[in-house]
């Protein structure tokens, strides 16, 4: 039997899932930019924040919060059914894509705001993709100095103290 999701109107969550099988299809060519392709899609249709962000070859990670009377859940079924018929569809497969039931933790407390923000970042430094966290193009943090928009929330304005290499501020606040 499944736990029961803890979900909080207005949360912050930190939010991850794996490939089935543990296999790298988000290797293939294009698949980490359809991954954040169909998250651009799902911003049109729901209401929610991106604060950061990482596409692995296996698993993403994502730093959301879900608009006023949003469900997370709905807004990741979404984004993880259409991106599975996508993949499929490119393949010509059928069938599971995702592991398991998206992973999801509420992040209550600011230092929890900063592990996590910066766990996200490093991802691709620890799995030695990458020297430096700023090379990975599909993270929050090469996104953000580069100014790309398309995943990530509007910053808030301020001085950045706690990841000075963001170009912006990137407080989570309830803004949409």
């Amino acid at each position: 039997m499944r736990k029961p999701r803890i979900l909080r109107e207005g949360a912050l969550y930190h939010v991850s899932a794996r490939v089935n099988r543990k296999e790298f299809i988000l290797d293939e060519a294009g698949m980490k930019d359809t991954f954040l392709q169909v998250i651009r899609r799902a911003r049109k249709r729901y209401r929610f924040r991106i604060e950061n962000f990482c596409v692995m070859g296996n698993h993403y990670h994502l730093l959301i919060r879900p608009g006023p009377r949003e469900s997370l859940s709905r807004i990741m079924q979404w984004i993880m059914s259409v991106f599975a018929m996508i993949y499929n569809r490119h393949h010509g497969y059928s069938g599971h894509v995702w592991g398991e039931r998206f992973f999801s933790k509420i992040i209550g407390e600011f230092s929890d705001f900063l592990e996590t923000y910066r766990y996200i970042d490093q991802n691709p430094v620890k799995a030695g993709l990458v020297n430096y966290d700023w090379e990975w193009n599909h993270g929050g943090l090469w996104h953000d100095r580069s100014g790309w928009r398309h995943i990530l929330a509007d910053p808030v304005d301020g001085t950045l103290l706690w990841a000075p290499r963001h170009t912006t501020l990137r407080l989570p606040d309830a803004r949409f």
